[in-house]
């Protein structure tokens, strides 16, 4: 009987070791299964929160990639899960890339808009994503925020910055010459025909390039017209390109030709900037962007600007919004892009902005260490006059604007006189520009 027990106990001790290993067994599988299963979920999320957007930016400034990476990091800053790319494409063929893009649905997420009408199109074509209640807007003008504000009154754009043309002059040449910066349109002729006698180039412009001539139309004619007194009166219709003040001005442009470079049918841009540069033409009418790359060029260039002089004796500086950012309509990632454009509006951003581009902030309050940036920008604040030919005339096919251009040249090789060049001019009008119809 004792026997019997011994045996009954062992195998009852055998029964229940085993019960116990196979219950340890089963609850490691399940320990395992579990930490495994949460070391899974854990990098799941972690995956998902590291995993960042990418958005692209499409523009047309080619020369500013290694600034646009410096805008990018500053944004990084405070949204390192946005990944940005900044992909422009040559100017002269950003508008038919862009188009062909938008098109097709595809395109950048952001995307340099095009200022006042010739952007406009693609808003009321439906390519771009309206931002009317986008954070920051309501600190920029509402000049500047009418550059991209579509016929519907919804805002599709952020302006970045003011573009102002002028002209610069070369301090020491002046200084050479006993010559001082002319503050009315009968200095400003004095000033040319004293460096024409010296046998220096008084104006570095040639008529190579179309785009060239509204521009310094845009310049030398406010010094005709009296500045704003006309344009004012111009876009409301009381006024045409008929007018005889009109006329003149595209009298004096023809007139302006013996202070050109000898060869200036022949001149594109990188041309008479060079020669500005290289200090062989004593002023240069161009753009505020310009600065940089004149500076580039020539490091010890000493150069300042003056407002151009009308014959009334006020002084004007050219100005309008050079371009705004906007969201592609069809952008899988409008948050981030909106996050983005709201970056844009920041004091953060216009100061880097000012400082790298050495541009003209549209953010009100924005300064510059620059000393010929700085006083340029309060001139554009106390005298500025609106570049009409940008603003107004983009319309039609072809543009008033284009037109404009395309008969100075045909003036300038003594195709075309004066008069009938304002007389197309405002033919062209006509058709496109509503308060002419």
């Amino acid at each position: 009987m004792k026997k019997s027990n011994k045996f009954l106990f062992l195998f009852l001790f055998v029964m229940l070791f085993t019960l116990v290993l196979a219950a340890c067994s089963d609850n490691s599988d399940d320990t395992s299964t579990n930490s495994n299963n949460s070391n899974s979920e854990d990098n799941g999320k972690k995956s998902e929160a590291t995993e960042k957007v990418k958005l692209t930016i499409g523009s047309w400034r080619t020369e500013d990639v290694a600034k646009y990476e410096k805008v990018i990091a500053l944004f990084n800053e405070t949204n390192p899960d946005i990944e940005v790319e900044f992909n422009p494409t040559k100017n002269t063929e950003y508008n038919t890339v862009l188009n062909t893009a938008l098109q097709a649905g595809e395109g950048p997420d952001i995307f340099h808009l095009r200022p006042y009408a010739a952007g406009l199109k693609l808003a009321g074509a439906g390519f771009v994503e309206p931002i009317t209640d986008l954070k920051g807007l309501d600190q920029f003008s509402d000049d500047y925020l009418a550059a991209s504000r579509g016929e519907d009154g919804k805002q599709y754009g952020v302006p970045l910055n003011i573009s102002s043309t002028q002209f610069f002059y070369n301090k020491k040449i002046f200084a050479d010459q006993g010559l001082e910066v002319p503050t009315t349109w009968d200095e400003f002729i004095e000033v040319n025909e004293k460096l024409l006698a010296a046998d220096i180039t008084p104006i570095a412009m040639g008529t190579k390039e179309s785009w060239l001539l509204s521009l310094t139309h845009g310049i030398v004619g406010p010094g005709v017209v009296d500045g704003n007194a006309f344009a004012d009166k111009l876009v409301t219709g009381e006024k045409d390109f008929t007018d005889p003040a009109f006329v003149e001005s595209i009298e004096v442009m023809n007139d302006l030709k013996k202070y050109f470079p000898a060869n200036s049918e022949g001149l594109g841009m990188e041309d008479i900037r060079t020669l500005f540069a290289m200090e062989q033409a004593a002023m240069f009418p161009l753009g505020s962007w310009e600065i940089p790359v004149v500076s580039e060029l020539n490091s010890d260039l000493d150069f300042g600007f003056f407002p151009m002089p009308s014959k009334t004796g006020n002084q004007t500086v050219t100005t309008w919004v050079d371009g705004s950012f906007a969201i592609n309509a069809n952008s899988k990632n409008k948050e981030a892009a909106k996050t983005f454009l709201e970056f844009l509006t920041t004091k953060e951003f216009g100061e880097l902005f000012v400082e790298e581009f050495k541009m003209i902030s549209a953010l009100p309050g924005i300064t510059s260490n620059d000393e010929l940036l700085s006083e340029l920008s309060k001139t554009v604040e106390t005298n500025s006059t609106p570049y009409y030919w940008v603003i107004n005339f983009v319309s039609g096919d072809p543009t008033t604007k284009s037109v404009l251009e395309t008969e100075l040249q045909g003036m300038y090789l003594g195709e075309v006189t004066p008069a009938e060049v304002a007389q197309k001019v405002q033919e062209n009008a006509e058709i496109s520009f509503e308060p002419f119809k």
